[in-house]
């Protein structure tokens, strides 16, 4: 018997429903609220105005925050690719039941409450935490860390790496050992095989997970508010200062829809091209 047409439509609609409720929904009306005119007297009145993107757009201080929690993101991006991919690789040469325990290990970060990491970030970064100890017994003395680009960094590689081991670690998993073996008796060395044979074939999961890892670092609230403090203000931070503190929403949800559109570009754009460079190294 020939199905329906309309049977998958009908299948899908509830995830639609849900889809469109949860993020449509609140877009389309953080969208309206962006172009609503603000009053610090009077408060949100209702008007069409571009305000809100006017004072975005022309205000240096802005571009300034957006300008660090763009290298923030990149940094922290890196940072989990550097040590992500040779994590995931190791753990996928692992034998049971090592694989299972190091792979339990790796997602134990994520169990934990982001504001209960980020608090015990700030114990280990702080004048009296452990690394100060450390410096303070090799001689180096304190070294101010706490509310600095460099402990938002830290716990930001924390939190983000299993973003960025699980898609690589799932890449590998598809690879066939005999591919390596074949390299291998035909006279290529280790470090060959690995770069020729392994990482073109990972590729895909590098870029997933460094695309996961960055959008998430650039809108990271937690981190940078407790590890950053006043003076490391980055967007999501901003943010909420402009709802909860200005009570200037329409600015607030301009300064949200800027960042999602600069997510998005950065996203659609960094896969555009790495899909296509491997493409030409794959011969696809």
């Amino acid at each position: 018997m020939k199905q329906p047409r309309a049977t998958p439509y009908w299948l899908s609609a509830p995830a639609l429903a849900l889809f469109a409720l949860m993020v449509l929904l609140p877009l389309a009306l953080t969208t309206i609220l962006s172009f609503q005119r603000f009053n610090h007297e009077t408060g949100v009145q209702p008007g069409f105005t571009f305000a809100a993107y006017a004072t975005v757009l022309g205000d240096s201080f802005y571009w300034e925050v957006f300008g660090r929690t763009g290298w923030i993101a990149l940094l922290a991006t890196l940072l989990c690719v550097v040590l992500g991919v040779p994590e995931a690789y190791i753990l996928s040469r692992m034998r049971s039941p090592w694989r299972s325990v190091f792979l339990l290990v790796i997602l134990a970060p994520l169990l934990v409450s982001v504001v209960v990491r980020a608090f015990g970030w700030s114990l280990v970064l702080g004048p009296n935490g452990f690394v100060n100890q450390f410096f303070q017994w090799v001689g180096i003395g304190t070294v101010r860390m706490l509310y600095t680009p460099t402990a938002v960094v830290v716990a930001l590689v924390h939190v983000m790496l299993p973003f960025m081991v699980i898609p690589v670690w799932t890449s590998l998993q598809k690879i066939d050992p005999m591919v390596e073996n074949a390299a291998l008796s035909l006279g290529a060395s280790r470090f060959t095989v690995l770069w020729r044979v392994v990482l073109p074939q990972v590729v895909p999961g590098v870029l997933s997970g460094g695309l996961i890892v960055f959008a998430l670092s650039a809108s990271a609230f937690a981190i940078p508010g407790l590890l950053g403090g006043r003076r490391i203000k980055m967007v999501a931070t901003l943010i909420y200062d402009e709802y909860l503190h200005e009570l200037n929403w329409p600015l607030g949800a301009a300064i949200a829809l800027a960042l999602l559109v600069i997510n998005l570009v950065v996203m659609l754009g960094t896969q555009a091209v790495l899909e296509s460079a491997y493409r030409k190294r794959m011969g696809t």
